[in-house]
């Protein structure tokens, strides 16, 4: 009987130190990299897509960008490679009454328990501001071997 006691809290423990399944490195701030971000044109409920191939990545940066041509001049727009070996992520932060919420550093990324969990900086308000709203979104690339299956932003001063 002892030792059926001893045998159950040796399994029991050792589930209990197994760490959960976190993909998370030093350089994960240079293998996640935002390739378009905007503060108008997204979704007005946050939310993401995967982007699978080079013309869902032409779409979505042409359905969402804006052009501003000056007179006289051609309008010029550069639009980034489709990221090779990397998962490209389409991520529209929802509406917000004010302020500009662009989002333009990512600090860190890890995924866990199938969830990309993404890192960037906390928003600051200057104030007084005028009354806009906006639907701001972002394009950024993970590594191809991050499994998940939720996006959430985590924001950090």
């Amino acid at each position: 009987m002892n030792k059926l006691l001893v045998w159950c809290f040796a399994v029991f423990m050792s589930c209990a130190n197994t760490p959960s399944k976190t993909q998370k490195s030093q350089d994960m701030q240079a293998n996640a990299e935002i390739l378009i971000s905007e503060s108008q044109g997204g979704a007005s409920r946050p939310g993401f897509v995967i982007l699978k191939n080079e013309q869902e990545f032409q779409k979505a940066i042409k359905g969402g960008s804006f052009t501003i041509v000056e007179a006289g001049k051609e309008p010029t727009v550069n639009y980034p490679d489709f990221p090779k070996n990397k998962k490209v992520i389409l991520y529209n932060l929802g509406e917000f009454r004010s302020g500009d919420h662009k989002i333009t550093e990512i600090k860190s990324v890890s995924v866990k328990d199938n969830i990309l969990y993404i890192e960037v900086p906390q928003y600051i308000s200057g104030g007084m501001e005028i009354q806009v709203i906006s639907n701001p979104w972002m394009i950024f690339a993970v590594p191809s071997s991050y499994h998940f299956n939720s996006v959430e932003l985590k924001y950090s001063k």
